[in-house]
């Protein structure tokens, strides 16, 4: 073990001694420490020598016995050094003096001895051992006894019955079962301790497998229930570190997922011109008297739609969360899907699939809650409040334009029979194209002169406004003649002629989505658009934010719930693979091994402590 080369090895030799002679004691026999390495022995081998000695003599509950020569000096023993290194107080060290028969005439140990020279606690004891030609000689050890008694009792004759190899013997036996029965309650304590680790950990890793179909049947039951009470909360061991299972689902439904629809601006990425632009092109070719339905219909449903995706990823963090718990269901079924792999695996793979066949059914349905509320916007809904008093809001200002309009456009002999609704609506479009019509006509036909400007615009205006003009617009020299809708405009002097059966480009561009200032009517129009959308798009979020966590615990999770065990058994209970799934991994079988022989040496342990009370003390 150690080589050739006088080495050494950290692997103890085991002799065990039999006899009715012999005290129970188990003896250590620690190589001597080496200053100078010998023959091809390693450099360090004092150091080694030295680490293999710590190792052992450091243990709290072992007795040191300091060996040390008669015929050197105590005071330079590299036993003592080291004992009281590792044992200050000297509650476990023996010092034993040997070769008492070799020391020089005149001298004798007597001061040693009795502890004159070093004090040691435990006390000094001085034994004489045969020589090596006793050995030679083939000298028995009661021989030797005999010897040792007589040079004592011609030496040291009072001290005789305090030394010697049979004292020695018993004093060892008496000093490690009195250390044994001080530490006896730490260490009686520590072992049931061991035991009880030990038979855990043995039940853990589960008996040996007889019924195949029962197994695997507890182990499938076992998995559903810890699975289910995951998500229901009732585990039994709760996990205390963050949030898992049905606790994590419910928030991501009430602070995830609601906090993101809170978040939605319901007018976000709506803008007064878009908004306008709706109310314009709803109207058609004839100006709108009051605010079209359609646009508000149109908004509001593209504002709608926004709510469908984050309702989808609402589903997708659920489904996640359902997957996570595979891996934190209960510590006790997860250590039986250890010990079976294969098992573990299949049963994953199982899980994995039935969720992912829900998650169509599931995004179906809410696309479905999205597509519902697109489908009819219900006005008369009871918490929609605004659109009752669009009316009112409507017809005050209407009242307050027409009482602006007479004092603004009144002339004599001048009187307006249009209905009130239709002034406002009328002046401000017929403004609005008159300026158009004065601007065209200005960059067509500069090189004409100004006379003839007048003429064909006057001609125009009088035209849009079927001979009756509102007294607004532009400004002519000659009203009687100019206003006349019977009168075409001519040029004198000139070759072409301006008539109304001639094609001529005096419309205006197309107008496009520019930034410019609102007119008080499309102000209060568009305001009155963004109150309804903000109002039902509340309504409608309210609605979802209620009805897509319903959606996904009855299609997802109540669903995956009440079917899984019915799952497992259906794609798992087969005969002809008993035998794979149930197959162990190879560690648990050795584990169990070492852990079941590591609890019967505890338990033997455990039986030899309490016997120690009954053992005779010398």
């Amino acid at each position: 073990m150690a080589g050739q080369h006088k080495g050494i090895c950290t692997e103890p030799i085991n002799l065990k001694v039999f006899s009715d002679k012999v005290v129970n004691l188990t003896l250590l026999d620690l190589p001597g420490l080496t200053k100078v390495p010998v023959g091809e022995q390693p450099e360090d081998i004092e150091f080694q020598i030295k680490d293999l000695i710590l190792k052992y003599i450091s243990n709290p509950n072992s007795i040191i016995l300091a060996v040390t020569a008669a015929n050197t000096d105590l005071a330079t023993s590299e036993a003592l050094k080291l004992a009281r290194e590792v044992d200050p107080d000297g509650r476990r060290t023996l010092a034993v003096i040997t070769k008492l028969d070799l020391m020089d005439a005149g001298t004798d140990a007597i001061d040693v001895l009795c502890g004159r020279v070093i004090p040691v606690k435990l006390g000094i004891i001085g034994v004489v051992n045969r020589s090596q030609q006793d050995i030679i000689n083939k000298k028995s050890i009661e021989d030797s006894l005999k010897d040792e008694a007589t040079f004592l009792q011609r030496k040291y004759p009072s001290l005789a019955t305090r030394n010697g190899t049979p004292y020695l013997a018993k004093t060892l036996n008496r000093l490690l079962m009195h250390h044994i029965r001080d530490c006896l309650p730490d260490l009686k304590t520590r072992v049931n301790v061991m035991i009880s680790q030990f038979q855990s950990l043995l039940n853990s890793y589960g008996d040996a497998v007889e019924d195949k179909g029962q197994t695997l049947l507890q182990i499938i039951t076992k998995f559903a229930s810890a699975y289910c009470a995951t998500i229901e909360g009732t585990a039994r061991n709760i996990e205390t570190t963050e949030l898992c299972g049905g606790a994590r689902i419910c928030y991501i439904f009430h602070e995830t997922f609601g906090r993101t629809l809170d978040s939605i601006d319901p007018l976000g990425g709506l803008t007064t011109l878009d908004i306008l632009t709706a109310i314009r092109n709803a109207t058609g070719p004839r100006p709108a008297l009051f605010v079209p339905e359609v646009s508000f219909e149109l908004l509001v449903k593209r504002q709608i739609r926004r709510l469908e995706e984050p309702s989808l990823r609402c589903i997708e963090l659920v489904h996640e969360e359902m997957q996570r718990i595979i891996q934190h269901c209960g510590t006790e079924i997860q250590q039986e899907l250890l010990r079976f792999p294969k098992l573990h695996e299949c049963i994953m793979e199982v899980v994995t699939q039935l969720l992912r066949r829900r998650l169509p059914p599931t995004n179906s349905m809410v696309e479905n809650l999205v597509a519902i509320e697109l489908s009819y916007i219900n006005t008369k809904h009871p918490d929609f409040h605004d659109a009752a008093l669009v009316g009112t809001l409507v017809k005050n200002a209407d009242q307050d334009d027409r009482l602006k309009v007479p004092s603004r456009n009144k002339k004599p002999n001048t009187s307006v029979s249009a209905t009130p609704n239709l002034i406002v609506s009328s002046t401000l479009v017929q403004e609005q194209v008159e300026r158009d019509i004065k601007n065209n006509l200005q960059r067509s036909m500069g090189n004409m002169g100004s006379d003839t400007n007048l003429s064909a615009t006057n001609w125009l205006v009088n035209l849009m406004q079927g001979g009756n003009s509102s007294g607004k617009g532009i400004d002519s020299k000659d009203a009687s003649v100019d206003n006349s809708p019977m009168v075409t405009p001519t040029h004198q002097g000139k070759s072409n002629t301006l008539s109304p059966q001639k094609a001529i480009n005096l419309l205006p561009e197309v107008p496009t989505q520019t930034p410019r200032k609102l007119s008080p009517r499309e102000q209060r129009d568009c305001d009155v658009i963004e109150r309804l959308i903000k109002s039902y798009f509340l309504i409608v979020r309210k609605n979802i934010q209620d009805c897509v966590p319903k959606a996904i615990m009855h299609f997802l999770v109540n669903h995956v719930k009440d079917n899984l065990q019915s799952e497992l058994v259906t794609h798992l209970y087969k005969h002809d693979h008993f035998e794979t799934l149930l197959q162990e991994s190879e560690h648990v079988a050795v584990r169990r091994k070492e852990a079941s022989e590591m609890l019967k040496a505890l338990q033997k342990a455990s039986h030899i402590i309490g016997e120690i009370r009954e053992t005779h003390m010398w």
